[in-house]
């Protein structure tokens, strides 16, 4: 991936969600502002729920009638995942928050991600 200039000369060397770093500098939809001294956080408030869906249930009806193999449908999972997952930044004079839906690779992608942004913050030149 080639990185992306957003009207400075510096290119964007990491996006997240509509959060994006250059060297010197974290890019908002309302702003431009200083990297060096900014704080990355992750949320994570998935909830995975599980249960038998109910296909399985009307299938069962149905089949319990002709065979019992019929009950092999109540076998059948489902998972669900609700919430979100939250990558905030925080510096002198902003805070932003973008959300991402839940999944199963969601909350270790974000935290990858924070990860180098805390990396690339750590190597940012103070700006006067």
């Amino acid at each position: 991936m080639y990185p992306v200039s957003h009207g400075g000369a510096e290119p964007v060397l990491l996006q997240i969600g509509d959060i994006s770093l250059t060297n010197t500098h974290v890019i908002l939809p309302y702003g431009r502002y200083p990297l060096h001294g900014s704080t990355w956080t992750v949320q994570d408030s998935t909830q995975v729920t599980e249960g038998i869906p109910v296909v399985a249930i009307v299938l069962t009806v149905i089949f319990v009638w002709f065979c019992l193999l019929g009950l092999l449908f109540l076998l059948m999972k489902e998972r669900k995942y609700l919430g979100f997952v939250a990558v905030s930044v925080t510096g002198p004079g902003f805070h932003h928050s973008a959300q991402f839906p839940p999944g199963p690779q969601t909350s270790a992608w974000a935290n990858h991600a924070v990860s180098q942004a805390r990396g690339i913050t750590a190597t940012a030149p103070p700006t006067i």
